[in-house]
């Protein structure tokens, strides 16, 4: 399979060869809405705290007297069903909310995900895109050249002035092979690859 070659000014060279295997695969939907969900699950934390009944402040009084009231049996305002009562099964900070996903799982939808990137033109590949100084309008008149606007860079080595070039734009993220995740792949409207990051994924993924 061939993919476009980009150089920095945004002119197409000629293709670059790359496996079938990693940027050719089918579309399966189910498997990279699992792998996605999967990923956001595992990212997040337990940062919920209720209470049970046992922890309320509440009296120990029985509201009323057992019988003669007309009204329902009442033991404890720690109840449940009383407002102010505690939780039945309350949110704990200990909650854990990860989900398992096989390796084998997740290679392959990482591998649809990026064959339906390339299919659909939004995987490009460039030789190298480095910028002369840490300087925000440096990338942006790159960018502006490339016609890129929300783009995820993936390359072998992260440059410094790169990086810190990019931290301030909020629909842009330089991150290497290896921390190439599901979300980050369908979040960013473009994939930008250098011509070395495309052969470390191939050898992560294949």
């Amino acid at each position: 399979m061939e993919l476009k070659l980009l150089n920095e000014e945004g002119q197409e060279n000629a293709g670059v060869n790359v496996s079938d295997l990693v940027f050719g695969c089918a579309y399966n939907e189910a498997l990279i809405h699992q792998i996605v969900v999967a990923y956001q699950a595992n990212a997040r934390g337990g940062n919920r705290a209720q209470k049970d009944r046992q922890q309320v402040r509440h009296t120990t009084k029985k509201p009323w007297r057992q019988k003669g009231t007309g009204r329902a049996r009442a033991g404890m305002s720690s109840s449940p069903l009383w407002r102010g009562g505690g939780r039945i099964f309350p949110s704990s900070p200990e909650e854990n909310f990860s989900q398992k996903v096989n390796k084998k799982m997740f290679r392959a939808g990482v591998r649809s995900i990026l064959s339906q990137l390339a299919r659909e033109n939004r995987l490009l590949v460039i030789e190298d895109i480095k910028i002369e100084a840490p300087k925000t309008k440096l990338l942006l008149a790159k960018f502006k050249a490339m016609s890129l606007e929300s783009v995820l860079i993936i390359t072998n080595v992260i440059d410094e002035n790169l990086y810190l070039a990019s931290r301030n734009l909020p629909h842009v993220a330089v991150i290497q092979p290896r921390y190439a995740n599901p979300v980050s792949l369908v979040y960013f409207k473009k994939v930008l690859i250098t011509k070395t990051a495309v052969m470390q994924i191939e050898g992560l993924l294949s």
